[in-house]
């Protein structure tokens, strides 16, 4: 069966390729009716167009909240054209069929990004467009329906191959994507409605990936905007652990996306070197002297656009993964001679707001650990004060340890890591790995400045940081023994910052 398509109604809030789309169908004799700024957009264009208001002979009213909530427009969509008793009634009333609804909806998400106002936000809240596709995707067989620009080029495609009969398989794949549309859109307004009472998440665009973490375990990617934010330029198929990897890699360079050029070393969901330089070289070079071994086969991250000159070094290490938000043509040319090495590169975005994590019986939510501490955090509770040159250093830090699991211990100079400790039971351990892998490596602690994710409960843990050299002490301070803690550092003739703010990393 085919529907023969004859009449259309174009009703879209991004006018993106409508012009266009519009002309073609008129070129191929089809009738459009159009509403509001798209009628006289395309009456502007001088492209042949109804209003719906005269297809109804009722005009729009309450500001434009009703424009097609109407027997004669509700009617020539939900016609079933294979039923005699629908077409009679049609005839009856004086409606014809409409055999195309091309419509995109009022931006509610994009409303509520913004920090609009509730007035606002209730205003983007489209009620005629989703009843319109609700109908034409209902009624797949007698009706198409686009919902996305991206649909416009395809389905010409199609008119053109079909003389106008498009087949009802293919307009119940336009009527499936309809429904994830509208199924989408409404899930954000009960979202935004239930608050933080019940949350509700659609997973959709599934890639099967090879496997999970390990090769006995199913895995499979569901995209929302992955391939906004992510563009793979060279390589074979990205892993789970690839994608783990990449996610927390990307997450952790946005701290630094105003920054000066910096780079970060990913392995298995830990930095490994993180600096800031005067060149991406210089990062590179500062963050890959933290540990010289972990390096080989992770994750190399940049905040600027790849050179040849830093391409070149990194080409020396094997690295699984290289991402930056622009690479140089000569620099992606050498980089892309390693075939098993991914390339991507990435836009900084804020979309990602909150983690999922399914637990025996349940669900967690919660928001993204999104806070950055500043100058106006930082509180010296030691009787040696913060040098001022040392702010900076002392943020940085703080960045750091925020990305490295609990516990986590790092030591910094000059904006780049020296030693970093991650993921130990206790704090003291997390130090001693830290103090560690420095000496491993030949980086000296003297004069060094340690960060801690979390607060101290005694003063053995400050009393490691200040053995090993450090000469400035971050944490967010909160123990019960925090004066405990504080005379010893004052003791050792060391400076404490508290910060106020925790941040566990599980």
């Amino acid at each position: 069966m085919s529907i023969v398509i004859k009449r259309a109604i174009l009703s879209v809030y991004d006018k993106t390729g409508i012009v266009d789309f519009a002309r073609a169908l008129n070129e191929k004799g089809i009738e459009i009716i159009s509403t509001g700024g798209t009628y006289s957009l395309l009456q502007k264009e001088n492209i042949p167009v109804k209003s719906v208001a005269e297809v109804t002979e009722f005009p729009e009213i309450l500001n434009g909240r009703v424009k097609t909530l109407h027997p004669s427009i509700a009617g020539a969509i939900l016609t079933d054209k294979n039923n005699p008793e629908h077409l009679a009634e049609l005839k009856k009333h004086n409606i014809e069929p409409i055999d195309l609804v091309v419509v995109n909806l009022y931006p509610f998400t994009e409303t509520v990004a913004k920090g609009s106002s509730e007035d606002e936000i209730i205003e983007e809240i489209d009620i005629g467009g989703v009843t319109l596709i609700r109908e034409a995707a209902k009624n797949f067989k007698s009706v198409n329906v686009l919902v996305d620009k991206s649909q416009y080029e395809n389905y010409l495609n199609e008119l053109n191959s079909t003389s106008n009969n498009i087949s009802t398989e293919y307009s119940k794949k336009l009527a499936a994507k309809a429904f994830d549309v509208i199924a989408e859109y409404d899930t954000e307004i009960r979202n935004y409605f239930n608050g933080e009472e019940s949350k509700q998440v659609n997973l959709k665009n599934s890639v099967p990936l090879r496997y999970g973490e390990n090769p006995h375990q199913e895995a499979v990617l569901y995209k929302d905007d992955f391939d906004v934010i992510f563009k793979v330029l060279h390589g074979k198929e990205l892993s789970y652990n690839n994608l783990l990897d990449t996610n927390f890699a990307y997450e952790f360079i946005c701290e630094f996306e105003n920054e000066n050029p910096a780079c970060i070393i990913v392995k298995h969901g830990n930095p490994s070197g993180v600096a800031i330089g005067d060149s991406l070289l210089d990062a590179y070079k500062k963050a890959f002297a933290t540990d010289t071994v972990s390096p080989f086969g992770g994750i190399i991250i940049f905040n600027k656009k790849l050179d040849l000159q830093t391409a070149e070094e990194v080409d020396k290490l094997f690295s699984e993964i290289i991402l930056a938000p622009e690479f140089d043509e000569k620099a992606l040319e050498l980089l892309q001679k390693k075939k098993n090495r991914r390339l991507i590169q990435f836009n900084f975005s804020n979309s990602h707001k909150y983690e999922l994590k399914k637990i025996a019986g349940g669900y967690l939510y919660q928001g993204r650990d999104n806070v950055t501490v500043t100058k106006e955090n930082l509180k010296t509770v030691t009787d040696k004060q913060l040098d001022e040159k040392d702010i900076e250093d002392v943020i940085f830090a703080n960045k750091v340890v925020k990305y490295t699991k609990s516990n986590a211990v790092v030591f910094i100079k000059d904006k780049r890591t020296l030693g970093i400790g991650a993921g130990q039971p206790s704090r003291i351990d997390s130090t001693k790995i830290a103090v560690s892998k420095a000496k491993e490596f030949n980086n000296n602690l003297e004069g060094s400045i340690a960060a801690s994710d979390a607060f101290f409960p005694f003063a053995d843990g400050l009393l490691e940081l200040t053995k090993a050299g450090a000469k400035t002490i971050v944490q967010p301070g909160g123990s019960v023994r925090d004066e405990e803690v504080i005379k010893a550092a004052n003791e050792n003739n060391i400076t404490m910052v508290f910060t106020g703010i925790r941040h566990f990393k599980h």
